[in-house]
């Protein structure tokens, strides 16, 4: 004969605090995952290879190759814009670009004082570097280099988009306030 066995009523089972708590951050954690992948899909990194980067290397840190460096990227940085905003497509930018190489070495050589200047096509290691969704790996890139001098000061670089070419220019600003994470202050609320 077999054995009864107690059928147990599951509504009359009192749930788990803690586990409960700890499946809606599991869960949270999953749809953060998501929406990061969906975020990747759509803004995605297509394009990010076809970009042309404009790096510039002062001599030096010293104040006076720092305020040259700024200089020349002032004077060169109409030429480019200008050569890129021409164009339709990386072809044409890169017609373009090769166009104007020889008077952005002569404005460069003009404002240098005496020192070394070259400017050249190479790919270039850039920094990772993040504008609003996107994030740009460390990588080399397809890039113009200027160097000034022995090249051996910091740099400056850009790619062909604006936003990510420039800092932002409220950087200052928001230093100075507080930054709270609402999603780990969400959490934490959960386990007080």
């Amino acid at each position: 004969m077999l054995q009864d066995y107690e059928i147990t009523n599951l509504t009359n089972l009192k749930p788990n605090k803690w586990m409960d708590r700890l499946m809606v951050v599991i869960e949270f954690i999953l749809v953060l995952f998501l929406i990061q992948s969906a975020l990747m899909l759509f803004t995605g990194q297509a394009g990010q290879e076809d970009e042309i980067r404009f790096r510039i290397l002062s001599h030096s840190n010293a104040p006076a190759d720092q305020k040259l460096k700024e200089e020349i990227r002032h004077a060169i940085e109409p030429m480019i814009n200008q050569a890129i905003s021409r164009a339709e497509s990386k072809a044409e930018i890169v017609d373009n670009l090769k166009a104007i190489e020889a008077t952005v070495l002569a404005t460069a050589k003009s404002m240098a004082d005496g020192q070394d200047v070259s400017f050249e096509r190479t790919a270039a290691l850039f920094p990772p570097k993040r504008s609003g969704l996107v994030i740009t790996p460390q990588a080399p890139y397809d890039a113009y280099i200027l160097t000034i001098g022995s090249g051996r000061g910091d740099n400056w670089w850009c790619s062909l988009f604006p936003r990510v070419c420039f800092p932002d220019k409220d950087v200052d600003k928001k230093e100075d306030e507080k930054v709270t994470f609402f999603i780990w202050e969400w959490i934490k609320s959960l386990f007080d």
